[in-house]
């Protein structure tokens, strides 16, 4: 199917299944999940219960009425309407805190219980938990105390965190929930290689880890690799000639020398360039034809599963292709 003469490598962003996060909607979605679980502990401790009745209490509700209170404030601005917000968001915050305080007094009950109803109950809050009190911290940082919280530090989904926050200046959607995924394609249209990343780290630090994948499957280098302008700097060039590339497509951002205008104007630079855009195609096809656009899976591991099988299913379908066309 390939020789694995050529090697182009790009990057794209696959989402997690959320909704746009916002302080107000992670706030509501932790006390709904702690809400129903309340419920459902009432029910599984019955007369054992050793609580009141306000523990069990279920601020459901009252906090989707504050949350459409925020929404509709920020949606109407001005310093009327901000003031408005804001004292929404601190009913909001309090109920979350209150919901919080419930559940840390019901698990304790719940972990003595040995049946498996009780048990699973137990283990929702204990997941859950740890995560609507990040989700107030990070509302408390960022609206009462006007603090700019890190991407690295914030949670943008209770049932998925390990989703990142991607910023690629795109015009029709500057940031992206998911994760960066990295994929490597050679000649006849297989990729070879696809990795999630962590983070939103530079393209150019995933050149030699494809490099060195595609020398270690093929026992040789590619004679032409390719990348974006992204990918381009001097270690980069020099690394890929020194393992043995050929020809190496590495467009440089910026300002150009004469030297390098002369270089990048070679015959073999510019059918390279015409080859490496195959990765787009590649890219979308991967996103259309086998979701790779947005992960319905859960969790790290699932997501990762998600990638690959889509990655797999693409390959087997070019090679049916191939086989097809030379029977």
């Amino acid at each position: 199917m390939t020789r694995g003469r050529k090697l182009r490598t790009d990057g794209t962003v696959v989402e997690t299944n959320i909704h746009p996060p916002s302080d107000s909607s992670l706030l509501a979605d932790s006390v709904r999940v702690l809400g129903r679980t309340l419920s459902r502990a009432k029910q599984a401790l019955g007369e054992q219960a050793e609580l009141g009745r306000e523990v069990f209490r279920n601020r459901i509700r009252s906090v989707r009425r504050l949350a459409r209170q925020v929404g509709e404030a920020m949606r109407r601005g001005g310093e009327r309407a901000k003031t408005e917000g804001k004292s929404a968001y601190r009913k909001l915050i309090r109920a979350a805190e209150t919901t919080i305080e419930q559940a840390q007094q019901v698990l304790p009950l719940l972990q003595k219980q040995p049946a498996d109803q009780a048990q699973k109950l137990a283990q929702t809050l204990e997941t859950f938990l740890p995560r609507a009190q990040q989700v107030v911290a990070q509302t408390v940082r960022r609206v009462l105390h006007q603090e700019k919280v890190p991407a690295g530090e914030k949670i943008v989904s209770i049932f998925e965190p390990h989703s990142d926050i991607i910023r690629r200046n795109k015009a029709h959607k500057p940031t992206e929930y998911g994760h960066k995924v990295w994929l490597d394609e050679v000649d006849g249209g297989i990729v070879t290689r696809w990795d999630v990343l962590e983070g939103n780290p530079n393209d150019d630090r995933q050149w030699l880890p494809s490099l060195d994948h595609h020398i270690k499957h093929f026992g040789k280098a590619p004679q032409q690799a390719s990348g974006d302008r992204g990918v381009h700097s001097p270690n980069n060039e020099r690394q890929a000639q020194e393992r043995g590339v050929q020809h190496v497509v590495l467009p440089q951002p910026g300002r150009k020398s004469e030297e390098r205008r002369q270089h990048e104007r070679q015959a073999w630079f510019v059918r390279g360039r015409k080859w490496h855009v195959g990765v787009e195609g590649r890219i979308s096809v991967l996103k259309r034809c086998h979701e790779l656009d947005r992960c319905r899976d859960h969790s790290q591991d699932g997501f990762e599963k998600w990638v690959g099988w889509g990655v797999i299913a693409a390959n087997l379908r070019t090679i049916g292709r191939r086989i097809v066309a030379k029977a």
